[in-house]
């Protein structure tokens, strides 16, 4: 028998690829951070002979979520300016707060306590868009996350940098710090187009090419974001963006709740990545991006979080049970945004916005086992005829009961494992002790 580090019996697997398929009585088997056999619990039992073993009679294992639009940090944030519209909130709360308390250590601190909120509720990887990139890529490698590590970019100073210059020199050490890291990649996150200037998209693109670096940035988010470009340029957001060469299938545009005929075609051809973050979307009713419009025209949709100031939580379940209903009610077709496609866009859709569908988002193979399993056994879950379709329309992510990122369990029995749980969350409260006291 051939020796394996673990060994998971599920009740079901929900692989992602094939598309819509459901696996019963079949095992995964884990070595060395890596999937390297998934196959019939009856033949596992005679090949591999693991060190852990774990029976999971009443569980879907999956791929670990991918939260493909985060800002991690603003955790620190949840609740401290709510039901406003978003450049309200933008310039007369949030960028005022973070004059004032941002620093690395805010970030790590923030980023820590995201990434246990995160782990709790299913999500195993997510893609970061703030200051002080590295405080999040050391908070993600402390707690053994997976992340994508995007350096803000914006034409103005900050308490990160005080010209573009610096932001984009700060980014470019980012980088070259985090290259090599098995957890973290690194992108160039340009905050949004109203907020950087041509010169800068224009390095911005250089460094894309030589680098072959992709490109996180919120793009077309608002109504009047679009006019507003229209008013300064005479193009629309996404038109400018393309003329400077950017849109390609190494840029991720977030948001996206404004697309006429013209942005669709431009989507379409450069191959470019769409997130989707649908609550934060509702909470500042900037608008709804079509996604079954951009599904028709076979452009890849990946589902985003935005940050706790703004959704308020990071649940990747219900951003998915968010999406598959509004797409539903935008097309006026219950069969719209199937619960496969949710799950696919949670998952799979997330690697390939990130570059990472070689190594995550699917149980295939040789990827890494960033894997999660949610027990079916609540009230709420019972009883079980199509596990996919619980696991979006009726899944609390309080189920989700173990996690293993790289093969090491973060999760078990819905329990962190060695993580300081206690601390992370008393640095929060001493922060919002801080801000309370400033006020």
């Amino acid at each position: 028998m051939q020796a394996v580090d673990t060994l998971l019996y599920p009740r079901w697997i929900v692989p992602i690829e094939p598309y819509e398929s459901v696996l019963e009585d079949h095992a995964i088997a884990i070595h060395e951070g890596r999937i390297i056999a998934l196959l019939p619990a009856k033949q596992a039992k005679i090949t591999y002979l693991a060190k852990n073993t774990l029976y999971l009679a009443d569980h879907v294992v999956m791929p670990g979520l991918v939260n493909s639009h985060a800002h991690s940090a603003m955790t620190l944030f949840r609740g401290m300016a709510d039901d406003l519209a978003l450049m309200d909130w933008l310039e007369n709360h949030i960028w005022l707060a973070e004059k004032q308390w941002m620093n690395d250590t805010f970030v790590y601190d923030g980023t820590q306590l995201a990434i246990l909120e995160m782990l709790r509720s299913g999500t195993t990887c997510f893609n970061d868009h703030y200051f002080f990139p590295n405080g999040v890529a050391r908070a993600a490698v402390d707690l053994g996350m997976r992340a994508v590590v995007g350096s803000l970019i914006i034409s103005f100073g900050s308490c990160y940098a005080l010209t573009a210059e610096d932001y984009i020199a700060k980014a470019m050490e980012t980088y070259w710090r985090w290259k090599d890291n098995s957890l973290i990649s690194t992108t160039i996150a340009p905050h949004a187009p109203y907020t950087v200037d041509d010169q800068s998209f224009i390095k911005i693109k250089e460094l894309m090419d030589e680098h072959l670096l992709r490109a996180h940035i919120h793009l077309h988010e608002t109504k009047g974001e679009v006019e507003q470009s229209l008013k300064d340029y005479g193009k629309r957001p996404l038109k400018r963006i393309a003329d400077f060469g950017l849109m390609s299938e190494r840029l991720i545009c977030v948001h996206m709740t404004q697309i006429n005929k013209e942005d669709l075609a431009v989507l379409q051809a450069s191959g470019a990545h769409v997130v989707h973050c649908p609550e934060s979307n509702l909470k500042l009713a900037s608008g709804l991006c079509p996604t079954m419009q951009l599904f028709q025209a076979n452009i890849n949709v990946a589902l985003g979080t935005d940050g706790a100031a703004s959704n308020n939580d990071l649940d990747m379940f219900a951003e998915m049970r968010m999406a598959a209903l509004l797409a539903k009610a935008e097309a006026n077709e219950p069969t719209a945004l199937k619960a496969a496609t949710a799950l696919q866009m949670a998952t799979l859709n997330g690697a390939r916005a990130l570059g990472l569908e070689k190594e995550i988002g699917s149980i295939v193979v040789g990827k890494w086992a960033d894997l999660i399993a949610v027990n079916l056994a609540d009230i709420n879950t019972q009883p079980v005829y199509h596990p996919s379709s619980h696991l979006v329309y009726a899944l609390n992510s309080r189920q989700v009961s173990d996690v293993w990122i790289a093969g090491k369990q973060l999760l078990k029995e819905g329990q962190f494992v060695d993580l300081d749980v206690k601390g992370i969350i008393a640095k929060a409260n001493e922060w919002a002790r801080k801000f309370k006291r400033s006020q």
